[in-house]
């Protein structure tokens, strides 16, 4: 039976991760392992669209996978002439793959500790995203070369890079040590975190959303969440991105334009999303200490349970800022902390806690910081520093939609009549 291609495509993302973690479990060579599937894959998705899908796809991909590690070996042996030591690193009997129509006689699922071999912390956040992206979340090179505006050229030698690491390392294919596990499972959420972000915010090109990526690190967080139901933080992380990814359909009007939170018709929000993310943060909150991806997704609940943007609980939103801020000393946190102050006690003291993240110097020329101030500046009546700042925030933003937006904005603004004296409009 011949099956859509996007169906296809759907069901190799899901087993790809599940191959390779086979692979490179029977062989003890994550770099060859991945090669070998991501060969495997392409002739899936040549084939089965047409061809129709074989009764058991995992068992097809392994065996096709098996076969060209298997030529790989061969051709090692018949060119160094160390068949000895190959026999040694390849055992005889793995060298046959099992029928295409049985499943691995392990039947098990390595996802979870492949996914924490890509995001290894001597890895730079770069290199693990795209060798996540690359070995679990089964995107092509070129896929991942075009979600982050880069030669596909370029992108191969980033994932290249990071799998010779991994192989130099000399790092097992086996889950962390217990004693291990907290450190590698907080580099684990944040490179998922981080490919969430680029997906609901690139960082740079014409469209506002990536939306491809999104799913992806939701699809990550699930398989992770699915494994590991007990971590709260886990469990926050899938959550935050089920309460922001529900907003994605309103965060764009008609011709791509970026639309404002409390500018955004909520009616389009997915609800079904929001009423799973709020159950799932409402049920990790009391799980021991309350960690960053907890209180992000909680602060997100907050927004989405507001029928409208005047009805939203900020002061809620800004003591959880303020909690947030005491274990995350990021300044982001405190630029959002500085919105939320704006609501509550008004931009005067918005604008002293955006002075003291400026004295820092850590936001030092980003457009981040030029556009919260904008945004506070035209709340206390300052039209032209309004003005100034949303022009300078667009000059350093390399979003396209973004620098449409705050263009548009400061050229509104600038052409909006003043005010009248605070006493009233002159006499005739």
């Amino acid at each position: 039976m011949t099956r859509p291609v996007d169906t296809v495509n759907d069901l190799l993302r899901e087993l790809a991760p599940q191959v390779v973690g086979v692979l490179t479990r029977r062989y003890g060579d994550f770099y060859a392992a991945e090669d070998a599937v991501q060969e495997a894959l392409l002739a899936a998705a040549a084939q089965w669209p047409a061809e129709g899908v074989p009764g058991s796809p995992r068992g097809w991909l392994i065996q096709v996978a098996s076969r060209r590690m298997a030529d790989q070996v061969r051709n090692e042996q018949a060119r160094r002439r160390r068949e000895d030591l190959s026999a040694r690193q390849v055992p005889a009997d793995r060298l046959a793959a099992p029928p295409a129509d049985e499943e691995d006689p392990a039947g098990r699922d390595d996802t979870l500790t492949l996914l924490f071999l890509c995001c290894h912390p001597s890895l730079s956040p770069a290199s693990a995203i795209a060798l996540t992206l690359r070995s679990v979340g089964g995107l092509s090179t070129a896929e991942i070369a075009g979600a982050f505006l880069v030669p596909e050229s370029t992108m191969g030698q980033r994932i290249s890079r990071a799998k010779q690491r991994i192989r130099a390392s000399g790092l097992p294919f086996r889950m962390p040590d217990r004693q291990d596990r907290p450190g590698r499972l907080d580099a684990v959420l944040h490179v998922l975190y981080l490919i969430f972000n680029e997906g609901y915010t690139s960082s740079a090109g014409p469209d506002l959303q990536r939306v491809e990526l999104s799913r992806e690190a939701i699809r990550l967080a699930r398989a992770l969440y699915a494994l590991l139901p007990e971590d709260g933080e886990v469990a926050g992380l899938l959550a935050l991105m089920l309460l922001t990814h529900a907003r994605s359909a309103a965060r764009t009007g008609p011709d791509g334009e970026l639309v404002p939170l409390a500018e955004q018709d909520r009616t389009r929000w997915d609800a079904a999303l929001v009423a799973e993310g709020v159950a799932l943060i409402t049920a990790a909150l009391p799980r021991g200490p309350v960690g960053p991806y907890r209180l992000q997704a909680a602060i997100a609940a907050v927004h989405d349970e507001a029928p409208t943007a005047e009805a939203t609980d900020w002061p809620q939103i800004l003591a959880l800022y303020g909690v947030l801020e005491g274990i995350s000393a990021n300044p982001v946190v405190t630029l959002n902390r500085a919105v939320a102050a704006s609501m509550v006690h008004g931009p005067a003291a918005a604008l002293g806690i955006l002075a003291e993240l400026e004295a820092d110097g850590r936001l030092a020329g980003h457009h981040r910081l030029y556009v919260v101030r904008a945004h506070l500046l035209e709340q206390a009546g300052d039209r032209a520093g309004a003005v100034e700042n949303y022009r300078a925030a667009a000059r350093r933003t390399a979003s396209l939609p973004e620098r449409h937006h705050l263009t548009l904005r400061a050229a509104r603004l600038a052409a909006e009549p003043p005010p009248p004296p605070a006493d009233g409009p002159p006499g005739p």
